[in-house]
């Protein structure tokens, strides 16, 4: 798939790209997060920073764009767990992402019970989909915590 063949599909069933009106479920869309004590401008910038465990560049990191640390975290010698590790920090990441700005939190909710997957042009068949093939890691993270935040709205119930 092209970039200029790219058209994300949105309907009653499903959200199937993070562009126009759904570019806020990206990780590029800047808002503040943080991970292990650090100020992030985006949780693709606290998410590039974890690929190691040295504090002094994760810091670097923290005044970057999301296209500037996407860029850098690629240069990283990654940490020896980092496959074992990648999925849990960017669940915890994206979650702070919710829970720290509630019009956030809000507008995933009304997304109600669609599908939702990272679907690309620029093949990651990890966190998304790229022509019908992927594990689409992100967007299943971002359906179990609206799945989260509506049993929280309806409160604890035995």
């Amino acid at each position: 798939m092209r970039k200029e063949d790219f058209i994300p599909v949105v309907n009653e069933k499903e959200i199937l790209g993070f562009f126009g009106n759904y570019s806020w479920l990206s990780n590029f869309h800047e808002a503040d997060v943080y991970f292990d004590g650090l100020h992030y401008t985006s949780s693709e910038a606290a998410y590039q920073s974890a690929k190691t465990k040295d504090i002094k560049e994760r810091k670097r990191f923290t005044k970057m764009t999301p296209i500037e640390s996407k860029k850098e975290g690629k240069k990283l010698k990654l940490r020896e767990d980092w496959e074992s590790v990648k999925y849990d920090i960017m669940a915890s990441i994206v979650f702070d992402k919710f829970y720290r700005h509630e019009y956030l939190r809000v507008l995933l909710l009304q997304t109600g019970d669609k599908y939702i997957e990272e679907t690309n042009y620029w093949q990651d068949k990890i966190w998304g989909k790229c022509d019908g093939e992927g594990t689409n890691w992100l967007g299943e993270i971002l359906m179990k915590i609206r799945d989260f935040w509506k049993s929280e709205e309806k409160g604890f119930q035995l």
